[in-house]
């Protein structure tokens, strides 16, 4: 058995939890939208045939952000089309994921949806097949109170009520060359800079994200986002990162270390930032949006897009089924997007429903949680107040792709109002448990409220429409406080979370 220590004291602040950190993504890609949110034949669909049962799991997975609609699907997107009458609106072709899309749900659908789930829309302009102009209309139908040609418009079709979306993303991985009018960073950088500058003429309290490179594998991942912020800086406000991780040719250990890449991550694009930030002589600071991240196996035949002249409505695409690894790893991103509170400012976990998703649907029938459901549910429900700067001392494991790395990793949270103090914890060790100890001695009198651990002897174990018990989080009855220090142990590939309260 392993043993590893923690201190936590509330004076050692990174920054306050941001609600934006637990945001997700609803892309018009496979099953997300038609089957997933909207299933107007299923028994709990409303007027506009959103799924109830989705609504509600939505609300219990926490989701603060919705971003829409895309992704790649996004660069050839005409958000007209989306509008109006259902039975009058075109089917196009959708040439990122090679599918018709029936234009059934659009922009006023998706907001009365937002409504409903209690969630923050973030939307998404295409700057692959469009530019400024197609991005202005959008934005004075979304936003403009009334008394203009798209405003009005928007009131014609049922909504009074200007929609107020403040977050907006500036294309989507416009590096990428699977993406529709993928650019140079020149290129982008220019026109999202003259993007930005003409939105703020309609509304200069709006959010603009940047794209920044598609990930840090890319050939100009750092030099991407130099040349498009150092055009771009004094118009925008955050810089997108994106990052997808799976177990590859069973090499479990460097995949339960992917919250290490993700710290390099978000440390460099930090780090470029801030570099453009002196070189230009700003006084402002660009933050992060981690607009999408998660588990994804990109070499599975389900992420294969169909070919040839079959343009199927609503594919199987993307359908990952989780494993209890992989909700491990989720635990640890999230782990690092918490202790990143000072640099990232919002995040979407991709996507929301079937595809990569964390809730799964069956059309017409019925729904269930997948494994990463419950680790990001668990920390958008419990993470309040303030994000404490850790002192952790671990031993080490290997790992083929990340070297040595500590078996442990943890962030803690510090709620001053309810004296409540949550750690969250991973043990990335393949083999052998982790006895923990928190030194707490900096808080005064808590008690374990809640001990959960999500793992299972055997990691490969995912969840079923007919059974989720073997994967979700179980209590764990380690888990005790005495003279100010929590003690606990971890299992083998195992994420935890130990809420602590003021004793009664």
């Amino acid at each position: 058995m392993l043993s590893a220590s923690v201190t936590v004291d509330p004076a050692f602040v990174v920054g306050p939890v941001r609600r934006r950190t637990f945001g997700s993504f609803v892309e018009h890609l496979g099953r997300s939208v038609y089957t997933g949110i909207h299933d107007p034949e299923h028994p709990t669909a409303d007027a506009d045939g959103f799924r109830g049962d989705v609504v509600e799991l939505t609300r219990e997975l926490g989701v603060s952000t919705v971003r829409y609609p895309g992704g790649n699907f996004v660069s050839g997107y005409r958000w007209e089309d989306g509008i109006g009458p259902v039975e009058d609106r075109p089917r196009r072709l959708d040439l990122a994921w090679h599918s018709t899309d029936p234009n059934l749900v659009g922009v006023d659908e998706f907001m009365r949806w937002a409504e409903r789930t209690g969630v923050e829309p973030m939307m998404a302009v295409n700057l692959g097949t469009r530019g400024v102009q197609e991005a202005l209309d959008l934005l004075e139908y979304c936003n403009v109170p009334g008394g203009t040609a798209w405003s009005d418009l928007r009131r014609a079709n049922g909504a009074e009520e200007p929609y107020r979306v403040s977050m907006w993303c500036l294309g989507n991985e416009m590096d990428g060359p699977w993406q529709i009018g993928a650019k140079t960073a020149a290129e982008y950088g220019r026109l999202a800079a003259e993007t930005a500058r003409a939105m703020r003429m309609i509304d200069p309290d709006l959010e603009l994200v940047v794209c920044g490179s598609s990930n840090s594998g890319m050939p100009t991942f750092g030099a991407w986002e130099h040349t498009v912020l150092t055009e771009a800086y004094e118009h925008v406000d955050h810089v997108s990162a994106h990052a997808y991780y799976y177990e590859e040719d069973g090499d479990l250990a460097s995949f339960l270390a992917s919250a290490v890449d993700m710290d390099h991550f978000v440390d460099s694009v930090a780090a470029t930032a801030d570099a453009v930030r002196a070189a230009g002589k700003h006084t402002k600071r660009i933050h992060i949006s981690f607009d999408e991240w998660n588990v994804w196996y990109q070499k599975r035949a389900e992420s294969r897009p169909p070919s040839g002249d079959d343009w199927p409505v609503a594919p199987v695409l993307l359908e990952d089924r989780y494993n209890v690894a992989d909700a491990v790893v989720v635990g640890n991103l999230l782990i690092s997007l918490l202790r990143h509170t000072d640099r990232v400012h919002a995040a979407s976990q991709a996507q929301l429903v079937n595809v990569i998703a964390p809730i799964m649907t069956e059309p017409g029938g019925r729904s269930w949680k997948q494994t990463i459901f419950h680790p990001f549910a668990l920390t958008s429900r419990h993470a309040a107040g303030e994000v404490l700067r850790l002192a952790i001392d671990a031993p080490t494991t290997d790992t083929a792709r990340f070297g040595e790395v500590p078996v442990l990793d943890a962030v803690a949270t510090h709620d001053a109002g309810t004296g409540e103090v949550v750690v969250l914890a991973t043990n990335r060790s393949v083999t052998d448990e982790v006895t923990l100890d928190v030194d707490l001695r900096g808080f005064e009198g808590l008690r374990v409220v809640e001990a959960l651990t999500l793992s299972n002897p055997d990691h490969t174990w995912t969840a079923t429409a007919d059974d989720d018990s073997s994967v979700a989080p179980r209590p764990n009855a380690t888990a005790q406080v005495a003279d100010g220090r929590l003690g606990a142990v971890l299992p083998p590939v195992s994420w935890s979370i130990v809420r602590l309260g003021p004793a009664a």
